[in-house]
């Protein structure tokens, strides 16, 4: 008979992205997660098979909480320019400190290099930008293009903050998404 298991597949999981995000995930080994799971190393061989395999679980659960976020904020958010902000807002991580931000451009790497995690970035994107458009215009045949126009400021104006990190991230962000509204000639 097996023995239960004491902990979750989702807390070790878990404590994988922890340990990628504060270390990279290079450092996202069976031996750094058992330290923080409570399991010895051959445990989480057994269940996970690879360290491979055990990054790619913790980034497809961190997509999966990704992914319930933005749905969450969409229906929640009012369909206004600013409930587009709030979206995008909300995204950014309240519980990391500013400086964990480029451990997670890392993170965004081994998203790219992998085309099961390429594919989800893909399909949140097509999420976002409908969230996103559908608060910034009524026009249908518009709401697609500012949607996206959107979420690549957002994306611009993270990077060019973690370069400087003058202010705290997410209302940096905020308030120049704002700007470009404005810019833009969308009503708040």
């Amino acid at each position: 008979m097996a023995r239960p298991r004491t902990v979750s597949d989702e807390a070790i999981l878990d404590a994988a992205l922890g340990v990628a995000h504060r270390r990279g995930p290079a450092n996202v080994t069976f031996a750094s997660v058992s330290e923080v799971a409570g399991l010895s190393p051959a445990t989480l061989v057994q269940r996970f098979g690879s360290k491979e395999a055990l990054l790619r679980a913790a980034l497809e659960r961190a997509w999966d909480f990704l992914d319930a976020t933005t749905a969450r904020e969409d229906e929640r958010q009012p369909l206004t320019p600013e409930g587009a902000v709030q979206i995008v807002t909300e995204l950014w991580p309240a519980t990391e400190a500013d400086d964990a931000y480029a451990e997670g451009l890392l993170l965004l790497y081994e998203d790219m290099r992998d085309p099961i995690l390429r594919q989800r970035g893909v399909t949140w994107r097509t999420a976002l930008t409908h969230a996103l458009g559908r608060r910034l215009s009524n026009d249908p045949a518009r709401q697609a293009l500012m949607g996206q126009l959107m979420a690549s400021q957002w994306q611009g104006a993270q990077i060019w903050w973690a370069f400087g990190r003058e202010g705290r991230g997410r209302d940096v962000v905020a308030g120049e998404l704002r700007a470009w509204l404005k810019a833009m000639g969308v009503e708040r």
